[in-house]
């Protein structure tokens, strides 16, 4: 296809991913080793990272009555894995577009996706007994590359436009023809790019529903994952900003577990 945006213009945007800045890359070190007091030192140096932490803690998912602002106090709070993956998800938003042009999300909608993901993926984790700081971490993917997405997209606006409108194709579709790669294959390359654990990448692949993984564990992982993204991109808001065209919802993939999940989430 002549419009098609090669393998190495992905490539090269994602380089542009910027390595995490010296005081978020210490933070991140820190939590890896379980140093929660040291790392709240290292990150009160960054006062976005503070305003975020802040911002995302005090969200209703957190169920918090009183402001929380300190960040030792929110380290303390989210525990290890769960402050590494908030410092992750902020890493991403370092990335946002100012003026989303194609997805209909703004700086508040973004967040309350990120915090929504992260809180559901943790309440998942602790039920399955998981207590590993990477596949915690995983779910920070899917909202980085919702922006790799929506970047290479506004490049080629035109062209996606006359896909959606003339062949009704859904975002997903638009993006394996205009890129040769899924959602879940750039989430995959942004895993790379961040060296996280190979089996994130492999858990990610798994929760696109359509690429199995044959280790029941990651398998497994997968499955959840996979039901959390469509319930979470199947709210009235993401649905509106066309996100919830990523997740082609595998109901016989998943049918072993939709009733567990649905009896965690609490749905009807």
């Amino acid at each position: 296809m002549a419009n098609m945006i090669t393998k190495d213009k992905i490539d090269s945007f994602i380089e542009k991913i910027p390595p995490a800045p010296k005081i978020l890359s210490e933070t991140v070190a820190l939590l890896n080793i379980g140093e929660l007091t040291k790392a709240a030192k290292i990150a009160e140096g960054d006062l976005a990272l503070k305003s975020y932490l802040k911002n995302i803690v005090n969200k209703p998912i957190y169920g918090f009555r009183n402001e929380v602002s300190d960040i030792s106090q929110i380290f303390g709070i989210l525990g290890v894995s769960l402050s590494q993956q908030t410092v992750y998800n902020y890493m991403i938003t370092l990335l946002s577009p100012k003026k989303w042009v194609l997805f209909k999300l703004n700086a508040k909608s973004f967040h309350e996706l990120q915090a929504n993901l992260s809180k559901k993926w943790e309440t998942i984790l602790k039920h399955l007994n998981i207590d590993d700081k990477n596949i915690y971490a995983a779910i920070s993917l899917l909202p980085a590359s919702v922006i790799v997405t929506e970047a290479l997209f506004a490049e080629k606006i035109d062209n996606v436009n006359l896909l959606r409108t003339t062949k009704a194709l859904d975002f997903n579709t638009i993006l394996i023809r205009l890129c040769g790669v899924s959602l879940f294959g750039i989430c995959e390359k942004i895993a790379k790019k961040w060296d996280m654990d190979e089996s994130i990448a492999q858990i990610i692949q798994a929760s696109s529903g359509v690429k199995p993984s044959r280790d029941e564990k990651i398998n497994n992982l997968g499955k959840w994952m996979h039901l959390l993204l469509f319930y979470e991109l199947s709210k009235p808001e993401f649905i509106e900003a066309g996100l919830n065209d990523f997740v082609d919802f595998q109901i016989e993939y998943i049918s072993d577990i939709y009733d567990e999940f649905a009896s965690l989430m609490g749905v009807e």
